[in-house]
């Protein structure tokens, strides 16, 4: 039973980050037709800016289900009617998920600073 509970918020979660990633999916085509026109030389440059781009994308991406896993935390603790256990989860959870959001601003300002650091921006 539990594990349908699960299921059952796995689905809706997925749908909606995979509706939030069609963007980004449509603008890969671009570089499908661009790679089947010809050869591309991709220069160290372009290849980092690349990998930093990737990483960024990554890093928002987890940023959103870091608040969304606050949200379902908060819901949690209001649909918890007074249950101490149930209160405790929640806390648990919205605390696992702050310090869960900390670290990964702390990695994007990180790589955004090795960003500026390589491309030589201030």
């Amino acid at each position: 039973m539990r594990d349908l509970k699960k299921r059952n918020l796995l689905i809706p979660l997925l749908s909606f980050f995979l509706l939030l990633s069609f963007p980004y999916l449509s603008f890969a085509q671009d570089y499908e037709n661009e790679l089947t026109q010809g050869t591309i030389i991709v220069e160290e440059e372009d290849l980092i800016k690349i990998i930093f781009e990737i990483i960024r994308y990554l890093l928002s991406f987890l940023g959103v289900a870091a608040v969304l896993i606050i949200i379902y935390g908060g819901f949690l603790w209001m649909s918890a009617g007074g249950n101490e256990e149930k209160v405790g989860k929640a806390k648990k959870i919205i605390t696992q998920a702050i310090i869960g959001l900390i670290i990964i601003l702390f990695s994007y300002s990180l790589t955004m600073f090795v960003i500026r650091l390589i491309s030589g921006r201030k």
